[in-house]
């Protein structure tokens, strides 16, 4: 089995960037941060070996404000300095699943080299030993839990390729208006984050055929796209 080395109550932690049009500049400030700073994003059973991972890979964790494209992402920067942003949600089970997910590439560069793909399959490996030990019923609800034990069998790049995932994490964060592309009628008139409004039309394999009333454009939609139903 793998041996985790002792918790660590603080940690370094190392980022300081200024951008400019053709590159970063990173400089170098000490920290101490504790797990504390992220345990309100967290299940609570999780935060002593969220600590332990935190501590081992020296990576720094910055929660940003909601971006639409991702959950979250890795970055290694200068003098191996590692950062992960990790969109900011009050769905604890989510935000766990992001973390573990962007750690893992942290991981699998490390301990594979940087020549391997992103989501290739030792970045998948890496992922489900280290999700493995949050897998089961004090860290997640059934059933969730069901849920992510049949896709850690083959992680896909992104949870929002999962549709069954999607909608079982949905369904912990807050209620919104917003309705699934795949409860829609056909003819259904929505609109999406941005007001740009939509057609649905038919469905085509695993995604949903939308033009948009503005362009007269066609778009494909995922079926756990959550849109607000117009009319």
């Amino acid at each position: 089995g793998k041996l985790y080395p002792r918790l660590c109550a603080k940690w370094k932690s190392i980022l300081q960037w200024k951008s400019s049009s053709c590159f970063f500049k990173y400089a170098l400030i000490f920290m101490e941060v504790q797990i504390t700073d992220l345990q309100d994003y967290l299940p609570k059973e999780a935060h002593l070996l969220i600590s332990e991972y935190l501590s081992r890979w020296k990576v720094n964790v910055i929660v940003s404000r909601k971006r639409v494209t991702k959950h979250g992402d890795y970055r290694m920067l200068s003098h191996d300095v590692h950062q992960i942003t990790i969109n900011e949600t009050t769905n604890v089970f989510r935000f766990l699943i992001t973390l573990v997910h962007e750690i893992s590439h942290l991981v699998a560069f490390k301990t594979y080299g940087n020549r391997i793909k992103p989501h290739g399959k030792h970045w998948k490996l890496c992922y489900r030993e280290m999700m493995l030990p949050f897998l089961n019923d004090s860290v997640f609800p059934s059933p969730l839990l069901e849920t992510l034990a049949l896709h850690f069998k083959n992680p896909k790049a992104s949870t929002d390729s999962d549709f069954k995932l999607v909608v079982e994490l949905n369904k912990f964060d807050p209620e919104t208006e917003d309705t699934y592309i795949f409860e829609l009628k056909e003819g259904s008139v929505f609109k999406i984050h941005n007001e740009r409004k939509f057609v649905l039309g038919s469905k085509r394999v695993k995604k949903y055929e939308c033009k948009e009333i503005s362009t007269g454009r066609l778009y494909l939609f995922s079926p756990h796209a959550k849109v607000m139903l117009l009319s």
